[in-house]
This record gives C-alpha cells, structure tokens and sequence, in this order.
C-alpha cells in the first residue's frame, strides 16, 4: 500500500466512520497516512489517549476501503485528476494551518494553490447588476495591481460564477472549489467555465470528495471552509443577511484571515449582509481593488513596485470620443439616466445620442435597460 493509497483510504474513515479532528490528529501524531493503518490494531502506540471507540473503529476489517480507495486513483488518474494528499508539497499551505483541513485534495487542472496572493470572492446566488459591475471593476483592476493573484469562489450561481469569469476575461488565474466528485459538476450549465479554468493552464476545480459523492446541502456547508482556509481575504459582494457567503466570511474570521465587504444601497434585500458586516466591525469596507492591496499591504510587494515601474496603469475605459466620455460622465455623476434626461445633461438631442449609445453599447462600456434608459458598466 502506497502512502497516497492510505491517505485516501484514512479520509473516506473521516468521511464516515471517523471525525475529522481524530483523522488529522491520528495522521499527525504518526505522521503518515500508511503508519496510521499499519499501526490501526494497536492505535494507542499513535494516541495513547485514544477512546475505545476509536480503537474499535481503527481496528475493523478496512479491506473494501482499500479497494475503494485503490479504484480511485485508478479512476483519478485515468480522468487528469490530481489526487494531492496533506503533506504534499501542492497542498496549499494556507488550509493547511486550518484545523479542519481536509487530508485529502481531488484537483482537476494546474493552478498554484500556494500561489502568492490569493482571495476568495462569495455572496449571493441572485447577483444583481450592481454585483455584477462591482466584480468586473474590481477583478479588472486587480489584473493590474496584483496579476499574480489567484480568486477562489464555489462556481455556483450569482457572484460566484461572475467571480470566475471576471477572473477568466482578464487573465487570472481561478480555482472553483465544489461540494462534490470530480465524476460530476454543479450547476452543469457552468461546465464550460469549469474546462476553460481547466484549460488556461492556470486554474483548477478542487474538491475534498470522491467520485460518486452527489451535491447534497450539507456538503456545500462544508466547502465553504476550504474556500476560506485557501485564501488570505474572503471578499463578499453581496449578500441577504442570511446566505452562505456569511458562512465564508464567519469561517474566514475564526481562522484568522481578512474580512472584506462591498457597502450597497440600504434598502436592497442583497447588500443587507454586506451592509451588517460592516456595521459590527466584522469587515473592512472596501469600493475598489486599491482597497484590497492596501488592506493586505501588498502595495510594497516587489511585483508590484516592478509593474508600477513598467508605468502599468488602469484606464477604466477604452479611447473615447469627447462625446462618448461626455455621455460616460454623466452617468458617472448622475447613475442611470433616461434617454431624453441624458440629453438635457449634456445639451444634446436625444435623436443625436442614440448612434453613440448603440457603439458604446456594443463595446461593453453602456448598457440599455427597460424604458429607454441607459446604465453604465464600471
């Protein structure tokens, strides 16, 4: 037997029969997996405190898991799927200093999960439009602060999957952490985010379940320490003020990393998390990516300092004409605007402004809502 082999094996005992805490404890007092289950008959020589409930739990026929475990990495590595066990050197270090990390890591593509900076963004699964252009702004402006960052998130619905794509569309690299086997995806509509994160060459989707594990409630609870336990900040867009982005976020908290949140309107139903975190001083507000450097004190990094001096800026809009950037102003001032409002602002007629509207819609900078009003995309 391999030490993967019992590494594998020793986590579906903690998936079952074993607590976690009595998993991790037992493998770091032996300090192996495979001395675990070599010294299982007789496990007091590992934990002399060791319950007689544990001694019988070690001490049963573990045969069909040895299979199981055995058929596993078979299926693994038939299927590109890394299997990355607790002391690997892949492990990322930052789950590793969690006392519920799990001991062993299915992973699917390249991504550094020790990369040098790394955050979590989470919130609701009914982003808004206002999340939406929250996390374009700011995972764009990072591609610029930090590009060496990495942004984990769940690739559920809502700020999640917006999150990935950003993080895709402006070249960073994304791992998407999920409750279930790697033999599955949910939701499968975002299957092609999941290969493209795969495919760039620097992401990765990563679970702490076997194959054949189904995507039940509880196990979502469970993920979302591993997507705290991996990142240094947890950032939350938006959030009712229940969901499981708090979870995040509380989780982040007790294990000692940073907090952040993004303030929104007081009477929307999906900023109210947002809004209390800030409130009990349980999260920095933050508006911007600038935010977020400054509160990790990654200003001083030296890549940083080396794109500053490559003269590396952001510019929030591609070359605009006077009247596009005129057009671009006042919704910048004045929020959405209608058709006939924007005219009045900028001393135009309406009938002149639709042309510019339409080309700077089909560039991504405008977008046209119900009753001929425009909004702009931060």
């Amino acid at each position: 037997m391999t030490e993967q082999t019992a590494c594998t094996l020793l986590s579906f005992l903690a998936a079952g029969r074993l607590s976690l805490s009595d998993a991790l404890r037992l493998y770091t007092a032996a300090g192996s997996a495979l001395c675990v289950i070599e010294q299982r008959n007789d496990i007091r020589s590992i934990d002399p405190e060791a319950t007689d409930k544990l001694a019988e739990i070690m001490s049963a026929d573990v045969t069909p898991l040895i299979h199981r475990a055995e058929e596993e990495q078979e299926w693994c590595e038939a299927n590109n799927v890394n299997i990355i066990t607790y002391n690997d050197k892949a492990y990322p270090d930052r789950l590793r200093q969690c006392s519920d990390a799990p001991l062993v890591l299915y992973v699917r593509g390249t991504a550094d999960l020790n990369a040098r900076h790394v955050i979590d963004i989470v919130g609701t699964r009914k982003c808004t439009q206002y999340g939406q252009d929250v996390i374009k702004s700011m995972v764009s402006e990072l591609a610029t602060l930090c590009p060496d960052i990495m942004i984990n998130s769940g690739l559920a619905y809502g700020v999640d999957i917006n999150a990935h794509r950003a993080a895709l569309q402006y070249g960073i690299s994304t791992t998407g952490i999920v409750a279930h086997g790697q033999d599955t995806l949910y939701p499968s509509m975002h299957r092609n985010e999941a290969n493209a994160m795969v495919l760039s060459g620097c992401g990765a989707v990563v679970t702490e379940y076997p194959r054949g594990t189904r995507p039940e409630a509880r196990n979502f609870l469970q993920r979302n320490r591993i997507i705290a336990g991996m990142s240094d900040a947890t950032i939350v867009v938006e959030s009712a003020s229940h969901g499981g982005g708090l979870v995040t976020a509380r989780l982040a908290q007790e294990y000692g990393r940073e907090v952040m949140a993004v303030p929104g309107p007081v009477n929307e139903e999906y900023s109210k998390g947002c809004n209390n975190l800030i409130r009990d001083h349980k999260a920095s507000l933050i508006t911007s990516a600038a935010d977020i450097i400054t509160l990790m004190n990654w200003q001083n990094d030296h890549k940083l300092a080396k794109a500053r001096k490559m003269g590396i800026e952001r510019t929030i809009f591609p070359e605009l004409t006077d009247e596009e950037q005129s057009i671009c102003n006042a919704l910048e001032l004045h929020g959405d605007l209608l058709l006939n409002d924007m005219a009045a602002h900028i001393s135009r007629k309406a009938q002149d402004l639709q042309p510019i509207l339409l080309s700077l819609e089909m560039r991504g900078i405008v977008r046209s809502m119900s009753g001929n009003t425009f909004h702009l995309v931060k």
